[in-house]
């Protein structure tokens, strides 16, 4: 199959006119001028069909970094607060009159959502792992991420995710170690039921102020083990900051209430909490350190694709410089703008060279999970910034955040075919500002050779 369309913005070079991508199964074969390509010799297997878009670009699938489709259905449900923590108490509310069904509900509605954005793979927050088996077959390439708590909470703040049944939770101060473990290791055995089709499965402990060290510790020794992806969230809000740095502030006194251990609290930022609990334990005396491990660690072993970063100190930018090759970041642009965070940090965290992508977060926080709002919106923030580029952190930033960028991303021979098309507009603009200019719904979507 050949597919031809006015422009093909490849994200792997300069984008081609009149430009044609031949397909192969799931693969895409070769990439250049329809001219080119339609006079090429075909195989048997590529025979001649010609698919033409006329008047459109076609570009690659988008990815979303970042989101929580179990939350779609509480899109404008949550009035605006005064404070993250107040937030996080109406999102409970609203989370404790929700059954199963909804849960599921939400995820195939914003699924089919997704796909009308041309979004082609989704890195989804999965709070109740255990529902997974039960979402309908979907084309998208979702890595589902088994959203993991333990903190303590009472019965009307449902946090913990991967207990039965659901709204029921456990403190972290009465979990010795191997249970905290088995938190994890159930929510594998969740992930393992998935189809083997899917885009992947990961581990997400939600964020230091609502999972533990050893939690951390337990997922980054699961993904060693089976290439899972890790992802969490870190230095969100202002009152996370306030928590961490100063024992104090709305954050600070709604967990304490809860009765979460506070001993972190009061001299590192949000990020150093994070890397500290990464950390292995020194061995006690006349123990054996593990082979190759050392008790005093100053960075994550394992990829981690960190979610928000919106509140850094100085310091931070310190301790990032040495990471650069363990993390990714994603920005969530509306639901950034929709909690009043202070400016993300986009120009010094792309100076150092950080892997930075973007997101919608949940329609708790946004109206939709249209990436090209995102784009639009994170352009009107950070108005310098070439929208080759911007495109860039939902396409190849993103694979390379999911570790994928082998195989999506990009339109180039070897890759997934996965492929939208959306109308090309007026000939004065370059094609990547047609791109993000874009509103609407796509019209055209392939996900791996085949139409989605």
């Amino acid at each position: 199959m050949i597919v031809r369309a006015r422009t093909v913005v490849t994200m792997d070079g300069a984008p081609i006119k009149d430009g044609a991508v031949r397909i192969h199964r799931d693969r895409i074969v070769e990439v250049g001028k329809f001219s080119e390509l339609a006079a090429l010799p075909r195989t048997i297997e590529a025979k001649d069909e010609v698919v033409d878009l006329g008047e459109n670009s076609l570009l690659p699938g988008l990815i979303n970094a970042h989101c929580h489709l179990d939350y779609t259905c509480l899109r404008g449900r949550i009035p605006q607060q005064n404070s993250f923590a107040n937030w996080i108490r109406a999102i409970n509310a609203e989370k404790a009159k929700l059954a199963p069904r909804d849960y599921l509900r939400s995820i195939t509605d914003g699924v089919g959502e997704a796909r009308q954005f041309g979004t082609s793979s989704i890195v989804n927050l999965e709070a109740f792992p255990e529902l997974i088996g039960q979402v309908p077959p979907t084309p998208l390439r979702i890595w589902w991420c088994a959203e993991l708590i333990d903190v303590k909470a009472p019965k009307d703040i449902a946090m913990q995710s991967t207990r039965p049944p659901i709204g029921r939770t456990r403190s972290v101060a009465s979990l010795p170690p191997q249970n905290i473990g088995e938190i994890a290791s159930r929510a594998v055995r969740n992930l393992k039921s998935i189809p083997s089709n899917c885009g992947g499965i990961g581990l997400a402990p939600h964020a230091p102020f609502t999972a533990s060290a050893e939690l951390y510790r337990a997922c980054e020794k699961i993904a060693g083990r089976d290439r899972f992806l890790l992802t969490t969230h870190v230095a969100e809000s202002c009152e996370e900051m306030e928590m961490f740095c100063e024992r104090s502030g709305p954050l600070f006194e709604f967990l304490e209430s809860l009765g979460r251990p506070m001993d972190d609290c009061g001299a590192n930022t949000p990020l150093a909490v994070f890397l500290e609990k990464l950390k292995e334990r020194r061995p006690e005396a006349g123990s054996r350190a593990s082979p190759g491990r050392t008790g005093n660690v100053n960075r994550p072993y394992h990829l981690w694709l960190i979610a928000h970063l919106n509140e850094l100190a100085e310091t931070d930018f310190d301790l990032l410089t040495k990471m650069v090759q363990t993390l990714s970041i994603v920005h969530c642009p509306r639901s950034h703008a929709y909690f009043g965070h202070n400016p993300f940090a986009f120009e010094r965290l792309d100076a150092l060279g950080l892997n930075i992508c973007l997101g919608t977060d949940s329609l708790a926080s946004n109206t939709d999970f249209s990436l090209f709002a995102e784009m639009r919106e994170f352009r009107r923030v950070h108005a310098g910034i070439s929208a080759e580029k911007i495109l860039a952190m939902v396409t190849v930033n993103a694979a390379k955040a999911i570790q994928s960028e082998s195989f999506l991303g990009k339109i180039r021979a070897g890759y997934q075919a996965d492929m939208i098309a959306i109308p090309a507009i007026a000939m004065t603009s370059s094609a990547y500002e047609s791109v993000i200019n874009f509103t609407g719904e796509v019209p055209w979507m392939m996900v791996a050779g085949e139409p989605a």
